[in-house]
């Protein structure tokens, strides 16, 4: 067992503790060393949405062969499992949520969604009914003590952090979890997974959104809300009509790929969408930079007086940015800031604050919208 494994299960040996179980190689490796280093572990695996097309397709989590990929690890490990049905909770908390984001003209990222409600708050209360001392997950993202309590830290692996997503995380919520893996690469896990004989070793990681079937966000959006399919305009920033859009949902800020407008001087970007008037604004690159954002819904689990790195994107690269009450103005500008996208703020590795951006700051007052 790594080192950083053990010293986050050894003070956990004889204690019971809930493994959040997707039917994934993390989340299996996680329960098998969890086994190993003697914790009487329990296997709790969430169904989160329909079962039918989504157990047919690859490359999703929670579908219904990644349930039975879970009961079978933990049938070979010899230790309970559980699968409880969330498909309600789990619809109104992140589904329903994730298309009225689109609606409005936002960008969500539902996994922050999910961690917020259905994973750390439900099934927290689940693991703790079952009379866990904690909740392990295969989260790539590492739970170090410090003088106030337990801090929140980026995985070790950069190309595997997932500490962007967890930036809801409140204080209670940290002491109770713990993440097995932050001090791991994958390759390490997928060695550990082979050495266990689990039969996930080779399985492909999750790559789309797990309710969203071949990453088509939009026909899902569409499903439940039909009426967003309507045509509208594409305008420039004075509001002249470059071009039509088939929905708004079908666009983000940033994106350049999808606006099928011929005959421009230069290249043209989204760099707003307004879901009052069902218009898409195109504009050129500089027109995407951003001095600052309001941010709403923070949450904090550190200081945050001076400079900050902040991500305002998963993938994005770390700025440097100072929080000023409810605003974030970044040292330059940024591009490609979308609204309903997360801004997640950092000390070093430590994430210290997080919140969701509703407004952007122009860089340059002239090209906003009108």
């Amino acid at each position: 067992m790594p080192d950083s494994a053990r010293a986050v299960l050894a003070p956990l040996a004889g204690r019971r503790v809930a493994v959040a179980m997707s039917g994934g190689v993390d989340s299996s490796v996680v329960a098998a060393l969890a086994a190993a280093a003697g914790c009487a572990a329990v296997g709790i695996t969430l169904q989160l949405y329909d079962q039918g097309a989504a157990a047919r397709r690859p490359g999703a989590c929670c579908a219904g062969a990644d349930i039975r990929d879970a009961r079978a690890v933990a049938e070979r490990l010899g230790i309970a499992h559980y699968v409880i049905d969330m498909e309600s909770r789990f619809r109104e908390a992140v589904i329903d949520n994730f298309v009225e984001s689109y609606a409005k003209g936002l960008t969500p990222v539902p996994c922050v969604e999910c961690n917020r409600t259905v994973k750390f708050t439900d099934l927290i209360a689940l693991a703790r009914d079952l009379g866990a001392e904690a909740l392990l997950t295969g989260h790539y993202v590492q739970r170090l003590g410090g003088a106030a309590g337990a801090e929140l830290h980026r995985g070790a692996d950069p190309a595997k952090d997932q500490s962007y997503f967890l930036w809801t995380t409140s204080q209670n919520q940290l002491d109770y979890l713990r993440f097995p893996l932050g001090g791991l690469a994958k390759a390490e896990t997928r060695a550990m997974a082979e050495a266990f004989g689990l039969i996930v070793a080779a399985k492909p990681d999750s790559q789309d959104i797990c309710f969203v079937p071949g990453g088509d966000y939009a026909a899902v959006v569409e499903k439940i809300r039909p009426e967003l399919a309507a045509p509208g305009e594409i305008v420039d920033a004075a509001g002249h009509v470059l071009g039509r859009h088939n929905g708004i949902h079908r666009f983000t800020v940033g994106q350049r790929r999808g606006l099928e407008l011929g005959g421009q001087a230069e290249p043209l970007y989204v760099v707003g969408i307004d879901a009052g008037r069902n218009r898409v604004i195109a504009g050129p690159r500089r027109a995407l930079a951003v001095s600052a954002v309001r941010l709403e819904g923070a949450n904090h689990l550190g200081p945050v007086d001076g400079p900050l790195m902040v991500k305002v994107r998963s993938m994005a690269p770390l700025a440097s940015a100072w929080l000023e009450g409810d605003r974030l103005r970044f040292a330059e500008p940024q591009y490609g800031v979308a609204p309903g996208q997360a801004a997640v703020a950092y000390v070093g590795d430590r994430l210290v604050a997080g919140g969701t951006m509703v407004e952007t700051i122009a860089a340059d007052p002239q090209l906003i919208p009108a």
